[in-house]
């Protein structure tokens, strides 16, 4: 187990330089960021002075290392579009983000896990035809178009929840939430489904096939032969098989509704990382599109090691697989 950990540490390392590269070359090769911190008017000779001053002429090894130094502790620069502190930009926007992506992740998993066992286990009952017919337009559908049908019914016809926005909010320390007040939750509801329909259409047909798989194997038939019942058989022997690869799938899933909410937001006008970026590209802001790519992959990284470690606890062939390599 820890060479095994430690073997995933230093994948993480690698694949977190290799972003940071990218990100670092962003500032090296798109622009020069000298000419998005001064004015018209500023002469040669202060052009000069202020690229010595930021190390813009040292070697590529040295500002790479001071990047990933700087980065490391949460420091990009100034964003050239707001004139502030990237660190802080990110602060004020990055509640909001984590806020509709957990909120998403939680309502695709407890609707989408128990759609597909059932569609599973009851694969030629009406509402499970309806289920797949559900889940069929849930995949199919764009995201902005299940954002603007959402807009236009329950917001504009209806006139039941607020259609961009986020609401009121309560500071908490540097954090901020719209779970304590009326107004934040209703602006959650129909951003958090818009980006939680495709993930929980796509877990719900996941764990469906899986099942079905699982169902159709020697042990289980043997499991009901014996005369255990079909609940624990069902639950306890097919649906515990199934979660290798679903817990894989829906690990990588989780991490794209924060890398995808981008979408989202700018449908809602939700003020998080993904209309921050959004905004950056369109202005050219190097400092923040720097920062959303590597906060981006930190995501995906620690999501991916907290997948691997589950593996370990849901499927015990791989801890029976390390003890016979230890024992030999």
């Amino acid at each position: 187990m820890p060479a095994f950990l430690l073997r995933r540490l230093l994948q993480s390392v690698v694949v977190m330089l290799t972003v940071a590269l990218i990100a670092f070359a962003l500032f090296r090769y798109v622009g020069d960021p000298i000419n998005n911190m001064v004015g018209q008017d500023t002469t040669l000779e202060e052009r000069e002075e202020l690229r010595e001053r930021l190390g813009l002429n040292d070697p590529f090894l040295l500002q790479f290392a001071r990047f990933v130094r700087e980065a490391s502790a949460g420091e990009f620069g100034l964003s050239y579009q707001h004139r502030r502190p990237v660190r802080e930009l990110v602060a004020e926007r990055l509640p909001a983000t984590l806020e509709l992506s957990f909120v998403s992740a939680v309502l695709a998993l407890l609707v989408g896990a128990p759609m597909g066992v059932y569609t599973a286990l009851r694969r030629r009952g009406i509402l499970s035809r309806g289920f797949m017919t559900f889940s069929l337009i849930g995949v199919s559908l764009p995201t902005f178009l299940i954002g603007i049908l959402l807009i236009l019914f329950f917001g504009v016809i209806l006139r039941w929840l607020p259609t961009f926005g986020r609401g009121e909010v309560v500071a908490i320390g540097w954090w901020t939430t719209g779970f304590l007040t009326a107004s934040g939750l209703k602006s959650l509801i129909m951003p958090a489904i818009t980006l939680a329909l495709f993930q929980m259409t796509l877990i719900m047909r996941l764990i469906r096939a899986e099942m079905l798989e699982v169902l159709r194997t020697d042990f289980i038939k043997f499991a009901h032969a014996r005369g255990l019942p079909a609940r624990s058989v069902h639950f306890r022997h097919a649906l515990k098989n199934t979660m290798v690869p679903v817990i894989t799938i829906t690990g990588l899933q989780l991490g794209s509704i924060i890398a995808f909410a981008i979408i989202t937001e700018s449908v809602f006008q939700w003020p998080g990382m993904g209309l921050l970026f959004i905004q950056a590209i369109g202005e050219v802001d190097i400092p923040v599109m720097a920062a959303y790519l590597v906060l981006i992959a930190f995501f995906f990284v620690f999501i991916n090691f907290i997948v691997d470690l589950l593996y370990f606890v849901v499927d015990p062939r791989l801890r029976a697989d390390k003890a016979t390599a230890n024992g030999q």
